[in-house]
């Protein structure tokens, strides 16, 4: 890990996505005090972000050597997937979290993020964070360990049933998920009463459909909720 700002000879170019323009102001007046790290764009969403800073080119992404992403965002967009798009952009991203959440960490984690800081990190362990991130290598902590390490109340469903409780759970009918995935209905209470089944195992039931939209929730198969759920 690079602890000294004088040894780097590169200034690294940072975006940021927060919701909050103060989580965003208080980056900008970390990186101010260094030489090598420049917060360039500021944003609350992935689409915002690249709206400022252009799509990039086919053989060069976005003109950011990194950008440390909020995992929850009030778009309701899922962290896998504003690490998805932004990879496809061509840029790494730096999860900075609050870290009550450790399924959006992990989330992230599976997503191909370099790594988590805590937002309660000092104004140092941050900067070294970045800077760690941002020339491509992985920063390890204790929250990416536990987010990288089993949970044993992880419910890790094969595709065909996670594609029927993200359609069930956010509030289509037993015939609707049939209709949209070629099944026939028994199959489908079939599959729904396997994911019960897989959450009872671990002691996380889930008797009704509320119950299942909360665990697609707290496993990151659906986004946090801007809505009441699905009664």
């Amino acid at each position: 890990m690079v602890n000294s700002e004088e040894s780097e000879s590169q200034i690294r170019r940072i975006g940021v996505i927060d919701d909050h323009d103060s989580v965003i102001e208080g980056l900008r007046g970390f990186f101010a005090d260094t030489r090598d790290l420049q917060l360039v764009v500021g944003a609350h969403t992935v689409e915002e972000l690249l709206a400022q800073v252009g799509p990039g080119t086919a053989d060069m992404g976005v003109p950011l050597d990194l950008v440390v992403l909020d995992l929850r965002l009030g778009d309701g967009s899922t962290p896998a997937r504003n690490i998805a798009e932004l990879s496809q952009a061509g840029v790494s991203t730096l999860v900075y979290t609050s870290g009550d959440e450790p399924y959006l960490v992990r989330d992230a984690a599976g997503a191909g993020t370099l790594g988590v800081v805590r937002k309660n990190a000092t104004k140092a362990e941050v900067c070294a964070a970045v800077r760690t991130a941002a020339a491509g290598s992985t920063v390890v902590s204790m929250d990416w360990a536990a987010a990288l390490d089993s949970d044993p109340q992880f419910v890790d469903l094969p595709t065909r049933l996670r594609e029927v409780l993200e359609l069930y759970a956010a509030g289509g009918s037993g015939a609707h998920v049939a209709r949209v995935m070629g099944l026939s209905p028994d199959t489908v209470n079939e599959y729904i009463e396997r994911i019960r089944s897989k959450y009872r195992e671990v002691h996380r039931d889930a008797p009704t459909k509320t119950d299942l939209y909360k665990r697609a929730v707290e496993d990151g198969w659906l986004p946090m909720p801007r809505r009441n759920p699905p009664k």
